[in-house]
């Protein structure tokens, strides 16, 4: 927790909260994912691992699990933690460069994308980058899943996915909001 606090404080435009998200949260997040017929799962920005260990703990043998997080301090912190862990792929890099990993992996598309990234904090042009490069990594039939405090963003997602559903986890600090979003009626900007 206290690595987080420090984290937020150097840059709080990419880390986004001075807490890392709940294990209510992360339960909360899984639930649209139907992990026993995924190969590949993407998260973006795990920060502290919360989703990760969930992501790890349910994901069939086969699955890749690609974590991608900009952070030094965090991906080594996740490098050390998931190590061991046949399938999960820990990489220190942009989300904006995700098409690459899959690739790189042998994969065309991602099944899941699960994200924690603060895209209310984000500058603009980041947010409208990662988004493009989730339309393409998830295909016609991927899922993005991500959280946000407020339904400040949903305007924005919408112009590049349809939510096709939403969860509101309550027993958060603060209470989040869960996305559940299609490659679909939206189009690229």
């Amino acid at each position: 927790m206290f690595k987080f606090l420090i984290e937020f404080f150097k840059n709080p435009k990419c880390i986004g909260a001075v807490a890392p998200s709940g294990r209510f949260l992360a339960k909360k997040m899984m639930e649209p994912v139907k992990f026993q017929n995924a190969s590949c799962i993407v998260e973006y920005g795990p920060g502290t691992g919360v989703f990760t260990k969930e992501l790890v703990r349910r994901k069939n043998n086969k699955t890749k699990l690609i974590v991608i997080e900009q952070n030094r301090l965090f991906c080594d912190t996740l490098k050390k933690k998931f190590k061991n862990r046949p399938g999960v792929y820990i990489v220190e890099d942009s989300a904006e460069n995700v098409n690459k990993y899959i690739k790189k992996l042998g994969f065309e598309h991602a099944d899941y994308i699960i994200s924690g990234l603060p895209f209310t904090s984000l500058p603009q042009e980041a947010s409208e980058s990662i988004l493009k490069e989730t339309q393409k990594a998830l295909g016609r039939k991927g899922r993005f899943i991500t959280f946000q405090y407020s339904m400040v963003k949903r305007k924005f997602f919408e112009q590049y996915f349809t939510i096709s559903g939403g969860l509101l986890e309550m027993r958060n600090i603060p209470p989040a909001y869960v996305l559940v979003m299609r490659s679909g009626m939206a189009q690229n900007k």
